[in-house]
């Protein structure tokens, strides 16, 4: 019992000792940056994946014919599904796109626009049709003012709330309850 005893008075004066405190003082640090690392990174893949599915969309909803949307669908309802089937295609719940009433939609200007700042015609609403995702057809996309060739197309835009509370010790920071932006443009077809 004596020697035990020994050993372990050896172990917290000798240089093992600080060693270990040093890490007990490492160690949360540490943790700390790999759980910041990781959530930033499944935000940026959310990101990056609500961006792809409003590229999607974008495309649905130009497509004069979608092969895998449901019959007399809308535009803006098969921006709708191609959104949403992009979220499930990545593990992600579709309940976590903010509906458009809750977030400012891209302001963008009718098609025949003559400049940025809508001269010769109005802002484009979203459609009312579909709640989780905004889409604003007959858009200007380029300005001849600009050396544009005046084109005209469909914008796709959608948040989606990231909410995790992570919680930076000692301070009243708390990085919950992002909300990721995706949005993508595309000209009118004609098929």
């Amino acid at each position: 019992m004596k020697e035990s005893r020994r050993k372990l008075w050896r172990l917290v004066r000798g240089v093992r000792g600080s060693e270990i405190a040093e890490f007990a003082m490492i160690v949360p640090l540490f943790f700390m940056i790999f759980m910041g690392v990781f959530w930033f990174a499944q935000a940026f893949r959310i990101y990056g994946t609500l961006t792809h599915g409003a590229r999607e969309g974008a495309e649905a909803a130009v497509a004069s014919v979608c092969t895998t949307c449901p019959g007399g669908a809308t535009p803006a309802a098969n921006a709708q599904t191609a959104v949403q089937n992009a979220l499930l295609a990545a593990h992600l719940n579709t309940n976590g796109l903010v509906q458009t009433s809750k977030w400012t939609p891209p302001v963008l200007c009718s098609c025949g626009s003559t400049s940025s700042s809508c001269g010769g015609g109005n802002p484009v609403s979203c459609d009312g049709s579909v709640t989780n995702v905004c889409v604003q057809e007959n858009i200007q996309l380029s300005y001849p003012s600009k050396g544009g060739m005046g084109t005209c197309g469909i914008s796709v835009s959608a948040r989606y709330q990231y909410a995790y509370h992570f919680r930076i010790p000692l301070t009243s920071l708390d990085l919950g309850n992002m909300y990721l932006p995706g949005q993508a443009q595309m000209r009118l077809e004609t098929q």
